[in-house]
């Protein structure tokens, strides 16, 4: 428990610090990449302005720079590279000026215009050998001008602070989970003493309560071999089983959660299940309860063989004390469809099982009324199965149809 509840805090803290990474480094970007496409369209506003061509005179501050909006200056402009041309009314390409760009020729430029004009639209993208070029276009007198920017020099930036942030935080999280898996001991170090603590208590506890209960036993023999059995006698020893069980049961449960690792082996499952199958039926057949056995032969699983035998009696003591009077128990073990997996059912009839919240069955000391009306229970059985099944790393699962209830475990199949 201690293990799954480490990692289960080293899992929470590095999702808690990977979502706050991933909202700066999101953060950032966008502002990095809005930021660029704002200076992108100040640029493409300025030259357009000028008619593409680059004029002292004529050049102004033109918005006022901001936390998101790039200063512009008069010398920065020219560290762009752009290309500008001119286009009659039909879209035919009246001049170009290509002083400013190296490695776009004539002919694309005439290209990249005709295509920017037939959009239709004012300002958009479009693409020359692998490098993407905004642009921007005006109709005065007549006449068409439009202004091409490469991207690539603003963009850059945007996708290296990108990279960056990316690579540090990466780094941070390696560093992160490192230091976390060293420290996680010293942090749970609380949860770790309570647990101890409590399982001491209880071992100590049961040992304790063992002695006046049989002191109580003996008595009671002694009353009855002096006066007889009477109704006061029955209840006393029912009453002092009753406690029995529970300490057993606590103590067992107690000893489950000490188990650091079981001894996973090939087991075949099927020799345990049917002798702890032969052993219930005398036990049924006393509640006058109709037992069914339906257990493959050679069902092999990777069990501890010792807490597999336990597992079935659990479930079948469970079966027991809930089934219906008069009603059915069944087991059986077979191999899943697709032989990978071996499937242990025990169902039991449950009339009154509609609408009860199964999966709360496995809750240590859950007791659900209409589930323990006729049998006295402590809802610590069916946790102690979970827990096992769990150290089995299979999966158990109750569900009612029909009038029973069936507790349905899968466990790894060693089979070919």
């Amino acid at each position: 428990m201690i293990k799954k509840v480490r990692h289960k805090f080293i899992l929470i803290s590095v999702l808690g610090l990977l979502v706050v990474l991933a909202t700066i480094i999101s953060s950032i970007s966008i502002a990095s990449f809005y930021r660029s496409n704002r200076e992108i369209n100040n640029v493409l506003t300025i030259l357009l302005k000028n008619d593409g061509q680059i004029n002292h005179s004529a050049f102004t501050n033109y918005q006022q720079p901001g936390l998101m909006v790039p200063r512009q200056t008069r010398e920065g402009i020219f560290q762009y590279r752009f290309f500008s041309s001119q286009l009659d009314s039909q879209g035919d390409v009246i001049s170009i000026n290509d002083s400013h760009i190296e490695t776009v020729s004539d002919s694309a430029i005439n290209a990249l215009s005709e295509i920017a004009f037939h959009r239709g639209r004012k300002q958009g993208t479009v693409r020359y050998r692998h490098t993407s070029y905004a642009y921007k276009m005006k109709r005065e007198h007549g006449r068409y001008t439009i202004v091409f920017l490469d991207k690539s020099i603003l963009m850059a930036e945007s996708y290296a602070i990108l990279n960056i942030a990316v690579l540090f935080g990466f780094i941070s999280m390696l560093l992160y989970t490192l230091v976390l898996v060293l420290l996680s001991r010293r942090a749970i170090k609380p949860i770790v003493v309570a647990e101890q603590r409590q399982r001491e208590f209880i071992s100590n506890a049961g040992h304790e309560l063992k002695t006046p209960l049989t002191v109580i036993s003996a008595n009671t023999e002694m009353q009855e071999l002096t006066s007889g059995e009477t109704e006061w006698t029955r209840s006393n020893k029912d009453q002092v089983n009753r406690l029995t069980r529970l300490i057993n049961n606590l103590i067992s449960l107690t000893r489950l959660g000490e188990q650091p690792d079981m001894h996973l082996t090939k087991t075949d499952i099927s020799t345990i299940t049917t002798h702890n199958a032969d052993a219930f039926k005398t036990v049924m057949q006393q509640r006058n309860l109709k037992f069914n056995a339906a257990i493959q032969p050679q069902v092999m699983a990777t069990v501890d063989a010792s807490f597999y035998a336990e597992l079935v009696n659990i479930l079948l003591d469970n079966a027991n004390k809930y089934c219906d009077a008069g009603g059915n128990v069944n087991i059986s073990l077979r191999y899943n469809k697709w032989g990978k997996a071996a499937v242990l059912t025990v169902s039991n009839s449950y009339a009154d099982g509609e609408g009860v919240d199964y999966s709360k069955f496995f809750e240590r000391f859950y007791r659900q009324d209409t589930a323990h009306q006729q049998q006295g229970g402590f809802g610590i059985g069916l946790s102690m199965a979970q827990r096992i099944v769990n150290d089995f790393h299979g999966r158990i699962q109750a569900k009612y149809r029909d009038g029973k209830i069936s507790f349905i475990v899968t466990l790894r199949s060693t089979a070919e």
